[in-house]
């Protein structure tokens, strides 16, 4: 990745990111899912690629608090970079394909958790179906999200990045 890509990149994640403080009225309708996949599909390095949604959130958290099952949310996002690095590498690089993968996998891992360390639900399959169910309208909130926010992370870096050569093809016959 060229320098001026990662630059832009960085800057257009990070943008995203901090929207999720001004987004927080809405329940679960956030960018960082993803920011997540986006970072997992575009950065190389793995290490860069899983800091930069933990990074977004731990800022944004800061500021609207932390609660005891944030492990549950830091490990699906973690889990959905995972999902971006494969993305490149099979044959589901369909955005919308994964950005509807990803809020399935943000659902499941933070409601079970939910269940399985709250006191809320019996430690059934009754109280596990019963917590999600009660998850059920939260999710229609973080599936929009994941939809809306990674076609304008990915749609807007591909577009910028086409722009960017046309550019520089035009500018080398000058």
């Amino acid at each position: 990745m060229k320098s001026n890509q990662l630059i832009l990149l960085t800057i257009l994640i990070v943008v995203t990111a901090f929207s999720n403080m001004f987004l927080s009225n809405i329940p679960n309708f956030s960018p960082i899912a993803s920011v997540a996949l986006f970072s997992g599909f575009y950065f190389s390095n793995k290490k860069i690629a899983l800091l930069i949604p933990v990074a977004c959130m731990l800022i944004s958290d800061y500021f609207l608090g932390f609660h005891n099952l944030m492990w549950s949310v830091y490990l699906s996002f973690s889990l959905i970079v995972v999902m971006g690095f494969y993305m490149k590498n099979s044959k589901t690089t369909s955005v919308l394909f994964n950005s509807i993968f990803s809020s399935v996998l943000f659902f499941l891992v933070t409601n079970c958790a939910v269940w399985a360390v709250g006191s809320y639900y019996t430690k059934d399959l009754s109280g596990l179906m019963l917590c999600l169910t009660m998850g059920l309208p939260f999710f229609k909130y973080t599936l929009l999200s994941s939809v809306i926010f990674s076609t304008i992370l990915f749609g807007g870096f591909e577009t910028i990045t086409q722009l960017s050569k046309k550019i520089s093809t035009v500018s080398e016959k000058s």
